[in-house]
């Protein structure tokens, strides 16, 4: 099609109807635009239709036809047009590239794994993709490929696929090493996606509860608040810690967090009263070898293993973990024999982390629902029925600078605002405590350790004798971290627990008080 709508006056163009405005879009995109928006829109539209579509128009039709693109809503095919840079065309769909990159977050439909081959297929260059091809020649058509051609193709004959990068990896390692920080990336960023349910039958006696504690204004706040980053380092003695919630607006009905209202009656609380408590996992990261040192973490250790020991747990800590043997430690526990006598389970990891993973300390990011899946029921029958708890500081998000004192457990925190969806196994039993919401920061002092942590511990001591539920002390903790600021008084946090318990968690009085 030749241009149109450059010969229109401006009364013309703004009484011009919707259809006419996408042929005026059609008219601006070529050939290989219309291969990129095929490509993009390949888990929307079947693969038929998508051979059926020589020109952009076709494409809109199936948009249209597929309840994707509407008078009303021009979204998705804004994201698709930012998406191959053809930025210019987005004034006909009301749009700016800034107000496009602003909604991504909470808006997109183009996936992860999508938009990862998309934007290796733009920066493969003609020798990559000479390297690439004949490395791939036993197993590609011996037909002229583009990047994306031949991605598509590895696509769908399954030798590449959103959980099964193998191929590409070793691909882009020995051809375009450049490229794998791209890959890198999109490893974090499905690192924070939801976590498919281990069974239907695991999900029948979960609690329906109604999400109250941020409204959907209050979550766009708080996550307008993030930018891409992209620093490396920590500023020496004084950085701030932002770690992992529970996305607030994509949990499901199944998954509660704090302020969350139970149907579970009053009166029904977890048994407490088998051979043994059960044991508690301190995972204590204070060096790495590429990353800072996290001094005061050896303090929220010590008040974790004593606080913990008092309740009646059997304490393990381990230090500086790597992910191998993180590995061992969590096999070890999915299979102790212990946990048949127990009535409960804790797992504590204090460390360096991103949004939806923390890290070894040799350097490994290792998704936190990796860490929770060893502990479904499925995966180890020994805590069906038992509560899991688990407690994490780490940080997850954007580097801030607070006052002298306080660091920060940030590391490359380059991911966009995006919502962080849930860590936690979709099935009964579980307690993810984490030290923040989206787009807040969590301090640790470099000698009396974190806000969170140290919170957790005095919360523990006063209100266990006062047979307070674990829900109901970290609500406390809650209030307590939130009115805490750092000596500029400019610094605040508010963590964010979530749940799937059935039951209230309450631990018995030991008879011993326990000293500071």
């Amino acid at each position: 099609m030749t241009a149109q709508g450059q010969s229109l006056s401006s009364d013309d163009y703004y009484q011009m109807g919707f259809r006419g405005k996408l042929l005026i879009i059609d008219s601006n995109l070529g050939d290989q635009d219309v291969e990129r928006l095929k490509f993009l829109c390949r888990d929307h539209i079947s693969s038929r239709s998508l051979e059926r579509s020589n020109l952009a128009v076709d494409i809109f039709d199936q948009l249209m036809t597929e309840e994707l693109l509407s008078e009303e809503d021009t979204f998705f095919l804004a994201e698709l047009l930012y998406t191959i840079k053809q930025n210019s065309l987005l004034r006909h769909l009301n749009y700016t590239k800034e107000q496009v990159a602003s909604l991504l977050p909470t808006r997109r439909k183009v996936s992860l794994f999508r938009n990862l081959l998309y934007e290796l297929s733009e920066d493969i260059s003609s020798d990559n993709l000479k390297g690439m091809t004949f490395l791939l020649r036993e197993s590609i058509p011996r037909v002229q490929m583009t990047s994306l051609s031949l991605l598509s193709y590895l696509e769908k004959q399954d030798q590449i696929g959103e959980d099964n990068l193998t191929l590409l990896e070793d691909v882009c390692k020995k051809i375009a090493p450049n490229l794998m920080r791209k890959i890198e990336k999109y490893k974090r960023e499905k690192a924070s996606q939801v976590v498919t349910p281990p069974s239907a039958k695991e999900t029948e006696s979960l609690p329906q509860g109604k999400e109250e504690l941020f409204s959907p204004s209050d979550i766009k706040h708080l996550l307008g608040s993030l930018q891409e980053g992209s620093q490396q380092d920590e500023h020496a003695g004084s950085n701030g810690e932002t770690a992992t919630p529970v996305s607030v607006e994509l949990l499901g009905a199944s998954v509660e967090t704090l302020t969350s209202k139970s149907s579970t009656k009053e009166t029904a609380v977890y048994r407490m009263d088998r051979n043994h408590r059960g044991f508690c996992v301190v995972v204590n990261n204070h060096r790495f070898t590429s990353l800072s040192e996290r001094p005061g973490t050896h303090k929220d250790a010590e008040c974790l293993k004593r606080v913990f020991e008092w309740l009646g747990f059997s304490v393990h800590v381990y230090v500086d973990v790597t992910k191998g043997r993180l590995m061992q430690v969590l096999r070890e526990y999915q299979s102790h024999p212990g946990h048949a006598d127990g009535d409960c389970f804790v797992f504590c990891v204090l460390t360096h982390g991103e949004f939806g993973a923390i890290y070894s300390s040799d350097g490994d990011l290792i998704p936190i629902r990796e860490i929770l899946s060893h502990f479904t029921a499925q995966q180890c029958p020994g805590l069906a029925h038992k509560p899991k708890l688990f407690f994490i500081q780490a940080c997850q998000g954007e580097e801030v600078q607070p006052s002298v004192s306080i660091e920060a457990d940030a590391v490359n925190p380059e991911l966009k605002a995006s919502l962080l969806k849930d860590s936690i196994p979709v099935e009964a039993d579980f307690l993810l405590g984490l030290a923040t919401v989206p787009g807040y920061v969590s301090f640790r002092h470099v000698k009396e350790g974190s806000w969170y942590i140290q919170s957790l511990y005095n919360h523990l001591k006063d209100l266990v004798p006062r047979h307070e539920d674990i829900l109901s002390i970290l609500t406390a903790v809650n209030n307590d971290v939130s009115r805490q600021v750092d000596k500029r008084g400019s610094k605040k946090q508010m963590p964010q627990p979530a749940f799937t318990l059935r039951k209230k968690v309450v631990f018995p009085v030991p008879q011993e008080e326990l000293l500071l």
